[in-house]
């Protein structure tokens, strides 16, 4: 048989291997839904909570600089696609089906990616379930500073960050000699 000899399009085998050990485990698999599902329920328990606790519109002061104050959101972060529930919707479950296939193809690359994708996973589909139950997201946390926002943004924005940070810090195990 006539063996070609490797080149650079086709190396000896140590892109597939990589691909491979980027995979997630079943114990990777399952630390990320457990946390996404934890995201999840945090989330529709302290909306729920608000919800029932708050007329929408009426707030209460927290600590100096911190409110509750319940608001209904159309949109997205900062109020964009205000009244487009359908194109958000098919953003968010585009988005989370692109998190899902991301992690089962690089979840193992970096020990904060199981993190990111489960705290993106969960705020992402709480506020999807919000907007296709209520047409609305119930947000209540208010930092005079921001708008308005909920737990599932909060997961959402640091999920985004842990994920950018495992993405640019790369796989733990192949560091340079002198770089952390």
């Amino acid at each position: 048989m006539l063996r070609r000899a490797p080149t650079a399009a086709r190396p000896l085998g140590r892109a597939r291997h990589a691909r491979e050990q980027a995979r997630p485990s079943a114990a990777g698999w399952t630390g990320m839904l457990a946390l996404a599902v934890a995201a999840l329920a945090a989330d529709q328990l302290t909306k729920a909570t608000v919800v029932h606790r708050l007329r929408v519109g009426e707030a209460v002061d927290v600590l100096p600089g911190l409110q509750f104050w319940h608001v209904r959101n159309t949109g997205i972060a900062f109020g964009v696609f205000t009244g487009r529930l359908s194109f958000v919707v098919l953003l968010t479950v585009g988005a989370v089906i692109w998190m899902l296939a991301f992690f089962a193809r690089s979840g193992a690359r970096h020990p904060l990616v199981p993190v990111a994708i489960g705290l993106l996973l969960g705020g992402s589909v709480s506020n999807l379930w919000d907007r296709a139950y209520n047409n609305f997201v119930t947000d209540f946390i208010y930092l005079h500073v921001l708008p308005n926002f909920n737990l599932a943004d909060s997961f959402i924005v640091t999920g985004v960050g842990l994920l950018i940070f495992a993405l640019v810090r790369g796989d733990p195990g192949e560091r340079v000699e002198g770089f952390p």
